[in-house]
């Protein structure tokens, strides 16, 4: 009776154990998945988060793009709307263009064309050396230096274009040299209100279309730095170039 009893209080308690086991495993088990399942909200999660940042990205990329596009298009607008893209107004007649070769015929000919040798050839080397040396110290040696050589790049860029649309230069007055010509040129580029425009100053010399061109080129292969400062330091040579010759009516542009 007693080898019975024990039987039967041994079979409860394994039972019970049993059971227990089963609980234990069972309750791993629903972690586990429940674990499972946090993973894969989680990695749900974080693609939503990367798609979305994916998406932004493109958006800020699509506006960044649509922005510069814009500024272009502002840019181009500018050279249409009567104001050329440094400033001053646009001049859309007729090239002066026998100013234009006595340029060129100062600065050595089309082939070998120097802007620094222009200068002296029209103002005389003592007066060069002295404005060299004034805007060297107004905007420092490198972009004096950057200045003299995109004016040699735009104007052999620009006979360039020039002889590609079927423009001719015309022979070099013998009476449009030195100070003479360096007057011209302040006259080419001074607008009504009395300010001298670079931008005014090229439109004449080779036309408004073939200027805009040459600017193009500019932007495009060298930068936009360069074109902008090729006018900026022009304007204010330019300026000091006609109180010089006793334009003193002549006023600095708003970009120097």
């Amino acid at each position: 009776m007693k080898n019975t009893f024990l039987i039967t209080t041994l079979a409860v308690a394994a039972l019970a154990v049993a059971g227990c086991s089963k609980s234990t495993t069972d309750n791993a088990a629903q972690k586990v998945t429940d674990a499972a399942n946090a993973t894969v909200n989680a990695a749900s999660d974080a693609a939503a988060t990367a798609k979305d940042a994916a998406s932004n990205a493109a958006d800020s990329a699509k506006d960044a793009a649509n922005t510069a596009a814009g500024a272009v298009k502002d840019a181009v607008a500018q050279h249409t709307d009567n104001m050329n893209w440094y400033g001053g107004p646009v001049y859309t007649g007729d090239p002066a263009l026998t100013a234009t070769a006595a340029l060129v015929a100062a600065g050595g000919g089309a082939e070998n064309f120097d802007f620094s040798k222009a200068l002296v050839a029209m103002l005389g080397a003592d007066t060069v050396n002295k404005e060299v040396a004034k805007l060297t110290q107004q905007y420092g040696q490198k972009n004096v230096e950057g200045f003299v050589a995109g004016m040699t790049y735009a104007v052999k860029t620009g006979l360039k274009l020039a002889t590609d649309a079927g423009v001719k230069l015309p022979e070099a007055p013998a009476d449009l040299t030195g100070t003479k010509l360096a007057s011209a040129l302040v006259d080419a580029g001074t607008a009504e209100d009395g300010t001298f425009w670079a931008g005014l100053m090229f439109d004449h010399a080779i036309s408004h279309d073939l200027h805009v061109k040459v600017m193009q080129d500019i932007n495009k292969n060298i930068s936009p730095e360069a074109d902008e400062n090729t006018h900026r330091i022009l304007n204010q040579a330019m300026y000091d170039v006609a109180q010089a010759l006793g334009k003193t009516n002549v006023k600095l542009a708003s970009l120097h």
